[in-house]
């Protein structure tokens, strides 16, 4: 059943008020639930898991320096809504299947209190990991103004409760970003993009067995999930009426796997002012937007003397990336639309700046120590795929140990036929640049010959990144200080497929 397009308005997430707020501090309490929400107006109601009875969440919208705590508290039902693979590391049948542990993509925080995949909770907090350290997490915002989200992280699951449900924005703000005068208000939209499957009677589907199914396992992790319906938002295809103005949009891929490269059919140009870390130092006038999972952009686009015009946001980024399927232009090629049919309200003063902030560049000649880490793809005792980080499981001794206020470079070796989007937690990170390399000449003599020069990384990605594209047979350099917390945190692959069975490893920042 192929569902109608653009006949579903698109839904603003409300913003979460706080249960507590002084000049000290901040206090929030987020439940997550199972409920029943309507994501096409052609399907049954489909059940879902959220935050605060929404998906996507509520945004949580806070001061950069403001000192919040927020207290998760898990009230889902003790039944998952998706088959779980027992086999996968963390997803064992000695823990318990509906468990959660949340995340601050992109925040500088505490490791106590950054979601770490082993400091999962139950209902009640009756059973927790064993890594879990507090019930209420404590966030110092140390980020400039940015477009950051939480969402779940949990060991072995976390593709299944954030494919439920489990996500939503994380906006920092500071005087700074106000003074530009951007498009705000009703005029600045967050936009989630992912992708769904549908079973008839609207539930989400999700794959019990990858493509050629393992007889000896019910239940078996797939290499990757591919979707054939597109929400925005949580709903299915939508549109959003708009003023002929300019807008400004937090573009957010929230899918499991799937890339998207993003246009307006309009050919216009849209205008690039945030990287996933916050501002970039100019706007960036670009036809298309790579936005691999987990990595954001904010944009302007400006429908000025556009009135009574349609305008669909596209995509045309093969599925898995770079070597699926081109998507099909009527369906998953399609991701919302824009009507240009509200009149103006006031006179739009709003600006596309033409400076907005310094990025100063992190020097070469400042680091201590580089990292030669190999993204490996391998194959497990059931002949399915087994992506590894520097070719080690999860529970591989931890080998990254930076010491706290020290630069290090990581050379991200990409020996596989996959684009990987690489997120470290606690700290942004600056692209140096990517190469190709032989491969073949690596993998036997473990020697980098690279086969054509540095390319430095595309002008709309010279900001802060939390999440970098390493793509397949190239070397990809990212730079960065390590702080200002000590302790536990991880790097992963943000495809969720591979996070959950293991192209994930801890690391620790030292004194």
């Amino acid at each position: 059943m192929i569902l109608s397009k653009f006949v579903v308005e698109l839904p603003i997430p409300p913003i979460l008020k706080p249960r507590w707020k002084d000049q000290f501090y901040t206090y929030y309490e987020v439940n997550m639930t199972e409920f029943s929400q309507s994501l096409h107006s052609q399907l049954n109601n489909s059940t879902v898991w959220g935050y605060e009875n929404g998906y996507p969440g509520p945004t949580i919208e806070v001061e950069s320096g403001e000192k919040v705590f927020i207290k998760w508290i898990n009230n889902l039902p003790d039944k998952h809504l998706f088959p779980i693979d027992y086999t996968v590391h963390g997803a064992h049948w000695d823990v318990p299947d509906v468990r959660t542990v949340v995340h601050v993509h992109g925040a500088c925080v505490e490791w106590e209190s950054d979601g770490y995949p082993e400091a999962w909770f139950t209902k009640g907090f009756k059973q927790v990991g064993p890594y879990f350290r507090k019930q209420i997490y404590r966030y110092d915002n140390c980020n400039h103004a940015c477009t950051l989200w939480y969402h779940d992280h949990t060991i072995g699951i976390t593709r299944l409760n954030i494919y439920a449900g489990l996500a939503g924005f994380y906006l920092i703000r500071d005087h700074r970003e106000r003074s530009l005068n951007l498009p705000s208000g009703k005029y600045e939209v967050p936009l989630m993009i992912q992708d769904k499957t549908f079973n008839k009677d609207g539930s989400l589907y999700y794959p019990k067995q990858p493509e050629k199914p393992i007889p000896e396992l019910e239940t078996s992790i797939i290499p990757e999930f591919i979707g054939d319906t597109i929400l925005v938002n949580g709903k299915v295809w939508p549109y959003l009426e708009v003023e002929p103005r300019k807008y400004r949009f937090r573009l957010l891929n929230a899918s499991n796997t799937r890339f998207y490269r993003i246009k307006l059919n309009s050919g216009q140009l849209m205008y690039q002012i945030a990287t996933d870390g916050g501002l970039l130092e100019y706007p960036v006038g670009i036809r298309e937007i790579m936005l691999a999972p987990a990595e954001r952009a904010d944009v302007i686009i400006d429908f000025t003397n556009l009135e009574g015009k349609n305008i669909i946001m596209t995509n045309d980024a093969p599925a898995p990336f770079p070597g699926g399927d081109k998507p099909d232009p009527l369906t998953v090629g399609q991701v919302m639309q824009f009507r240009v049919t509200l009149p103006l309200s006031s006179v739009d003063t709003s600006t596309i700046p033409a400076y907005m902030v310094p990025v100063p560049k992190i020097k070469e000649q400042s680091v201590t120590r580089i990292r030669y880490l190999t993204l490996n793809d391998n194959m497990d005792q059931y002949g399915r795929e087994w992506m590894l980080l520097d070719n080690k499981p999860w529970e591989a001794p931890i080998s990254e140990n930076p010491k706290l206020g020290t630069t290090e470079i990581w050379y991200l070796i990409n020996v596989t036929d996959d684009s990987h989007p690489i997120h470290l937690h606690l700290i942004d990170f600056q692209i140096l640049d990517r190469r190709n390399f032989d491969v073949d000449k690596f993998n036997k003599e473990k020697v980098i010959e690279y086969t054509g020069p540095a390319m430095p990384p595309e002008p709309q990605e010279r900001g802060w990144k939390d999440t970098v594209r390493a793509n397949p047979k190239q070397v990809t350099r990212i730079i960065m200080e390590f702080g200002p917390f000590t302790g536990l945190y991880i790097w992963h692959c943000h495809i969720l497929e591979h996070e959950d069975y293991e192209m994930m490893r801890p690391y620790i920042v030292i004194r």
